[in-house]
């Protein structure tokens, strides 16, 4: 487990603070596969594997989409706030997927506590991550998050 912070206080000192590295999960065909039943989106560069051998990548890649919700997941493993009433997504404000996740890959977070302001009631975060491929140049995704803490 990454930081664990119990309140609001603790959390503001934290600001700017490198979170660290979330263990490796792999991105299964059946995550895949799940992801687009969930969606609805079954491009076959992600369902189709036979076909996706002969496409741009070589192989299935996951969805763009499904590589970002991943963040959540990844992120709790960085940092826990204890002490508080309800954690909220607030939003994103910046996304890019600079290389795709093939079918088999792994991925982590590498996170970055780059903000924390008040709100009324609580503390808005922002949090600057980088989703990595092992053994990738590029990351699979790049963003700022958005999450309040209330108390």
């Amino acid at each position: 487990m990454g930081i664990t912070v119990n309140g609001l206080d603790e959390l503001k000192k934290l600001a700017g603070s490198d979170l660290g590295t979330s263990e490796w999960i792999e991105v299964t065909q059946e995550r895949i596969d799940t992801f687009a039943d969930a969606t609805g989106d079954h491009q076959w560069i992600h369902v189709d594997p036979e076909r996706a051998k002969d496409g741009p990548f070589g192989a299935p890649i996951a969805h763009g989409y499904l590589t970002l919700s991943l963040f959540i997941p990844l992120f709790t493993e960085l940092l826990d706030v204890q002490g508080v009433t309800t954690k909220v997504n607030y939003g994103l404000n910046k996304v890019r997927f600079p290389s795709p996740v093939k079918v088999g890959s792994r991925i982590r977070l590498v996170g970055k506590l780059s903000d924390v302001e008040e709100v009324p009631g609580g503390v808005q975060i922002t949090v600057d991550g980088a989703i990595e491929i092992d053994g990738g140049g590029k990351p699979a995704a790049v963003l700022q998050s958005l999450s309040r803490f209330y108390a």
